[in-house]
Order: structure tokens, then C-alpha cells, then sequence
């Protein structure tokens, strides 16, 4: 019994591991950088890890049963682990580290609340989410956050519809990024 739960954690971790994967590789997308006007610092990589990764869990949440909720949270763990090793690699101090995850918890919970209220309302607050959160550091042009406004709904629904054994299987996709700069 106890190996069997054992087996069950590793292979959950590599599940969560290669839905990561596929946030991380639709996070670092150049179209967002540049076309949608996305910063390209480590808040604007960071913000896009967290939209994406909300993305994969609202639709883990939808999925019935336990282990798509033990899958949403071990996602939500290996995601933070890697932000910790992250700062450590860019020379945060060890006793820095806690405290600045810390941050970035509660800043991922802030976001998705938000990004959540904003998809049940409206065009206009799911813009406003996005000038304060993803544009949160730099001015926004209109175009760039209804660019970006765009992308996250047809995201949503992508996602949406992704098959739920795929993704409990750690097969996810996301649509490709609509870069406006091709249609100058």
C-alpha cells in the first residue's frame, strides 16, 4: 500500500511536470513580447507563467474527481519550487528566498481572483486585470491589452476543451499568439 502511493506522487509529479513544461514553453512565446507589449523582465515572464498556469488549473478544476484537484495542486507546487530555484540561481539570498515565494504566492492567488472575476464580467474588466496585473509595470498601448484580452479568452476556451484524460495524462496545448505586428 505504501509503495503504491509512492508510485502514484512520482507519476503525479511527472504529470504536473510536463503541463509546466507546456505553460512555461506558451509563457516564453516571443509574440507576446513582441507584439503584445508584454515586459520582458522577470515580471512580465513571471505574470505570463501565472496567466497560463491559472489557465491549466480553472480547467483542472473542471475536471471531475480527486486527482485532477491533486494534479492542480502538485502543479501549483512544482511551480513555485521552480520560482525558488529560480531566485536562488539569480542570487536572491537564502534567507530572502521564503519571503519573496511568499509574495509570489500571494500574488499568483491575487491574479487568478482577479483574472477569474474579470472572465465571468466583462471586455472591460478582464482589460482593466490585465493593464494592472500582466501591464503592471510598464504603460500599455489600448491595442496591446485588447490584443492580450483576445488571446486570453480564445485561450480559454481552447483550454476548455481540451480532452480531460489528455490532460490528466499531462498533455496540454495552447493556441497559437496572434502577433498584431503581421498585420501592418
Amino acid at each position: 500500500m505504501p509503495f503504491r502511493r509512492i508510485r502514484e506522487r512520482r507519476r503525479r509529479e511527472r504529470v504536473a511536470f510536463d503541463l509546466y513544461a507546456a505553460v512555461v514553453e506558451a509563457a516564453r512565446r516571443p509574440e507576446f513580447y513582441t507584439g503584445l507589449g508584454v515586459p520582458d523582465s522577470v515580471d512580465g515572464r513571471f505574470d505570463l507563467i501565472v496567466l497560463h498556469a491559472h489557465l491549466a488549473m480553472r480547467r483542472l478544476v473542471g475536471v471531475p474527481g480527486e486527482e485532477a484537484k491533486a494534479l492542480s495542486q502538485a502543479l501549483f507546487d512544482l511551480m513555485f519550487a521552480d520560482m525558488d530555484h529560480n531566485l536562488r540561481e539569480m542570487g536572491v539570498s537564502d534567507l530572502g528566498v521564503g519571503n519573496k515565494v511568499k509574495d509570489m504566492a500571494k500574488a499568483f492567488f491575487g491574479r487568478a481572483a482577479a483574472y477569474d472575476h474579470a472572465l465571468a464580467a466583462d471586455e472591460a474588466a478582464l482589460r482593466a486585470a490585465l493593464e494592472r496585473n500582466l501591464y503592471g509595470t510598464v504603460a500599455a498601448t489600448p491595442q496591446h491589452v485588447a490584443g492580450m484580452a483576445a488571446y486570453v479568452r480564445r485561450q480559454l476556451a481552447h483550454v476548455e476543451h481540451q480532452d480531460a484524460v489528455a490532460l490528466l495524462e499531462g498533455r496540454l496545448d495552447f493556441a497559437p499568439v496572434d502577433d498584431p505586428r503581421a498585420e501592418v
